[in-house]
């Protein structure tokens, strides 16, 4: 699920009907549960793709370097990296590819998203105190202590 349609979902969700407030208070346990799952997938993912930037990292200094071989090379289909670079420079040469910069963008977004999660997660858990203060001014505003 992308960012914007998560966005959407919890909009939909998130709401509470002042004129429901037992309702809304029954839906939080299925609402925790909804998120928490959402949570841990986005997470799982965001290790797998975390784990894949490191090992795409590894195999660009490596053929950056000339340290990979030719068995490597036709595994991944590149070709052997023809300039030479002094090893100062080689965290530019990295910092520059488009590659890795395109890994590192999708594992940004990730982890916005698994952030995010886990924001709505904490809303979730503080909604009983919101729906408690609402019926508890409701109270007041009826004249009932």
């Amino acid at each position: 699920m992308n960012l914007e349609k998560l966005r959407e979902v919890v909009e939909q969700d998130i709401g509470i009907d002042k004129t429901e407030l037992g309702d809304e208070s029954a839906r939080i346990p299925q609402l925790h549960n909804k998120y928490l799952n959402l949570f841990h997938d986005e997470r799982l993912i965001l290790q797998k793709m975390s784990s894949s930037y490191k090992l795409l990292r590894k195999n660009k200094w490596e053929w950056m370097t000339g340290k990979m071989s030719q068995e490597q090379l036709a595994a991944l289909n590149w070709e052997p990296f023809q300039t030479r670079i002094m090893r100062q420079d080689l965290q530019l040469y990295m910092d520059a590819d488009p590659h890795l910069n395109e890994a590192e963008s999708k594992l940004a977004l990730q982890q916005e998203k698994v952030e995010y999660l886990e924001s709505i997660l904490k809303g979730i858990n503080q909604r009983h105190w919101v729906i408690r203060n609402a019926i508890e001014w409701r109270k007041f505003t009826q004249g009932v202590v």
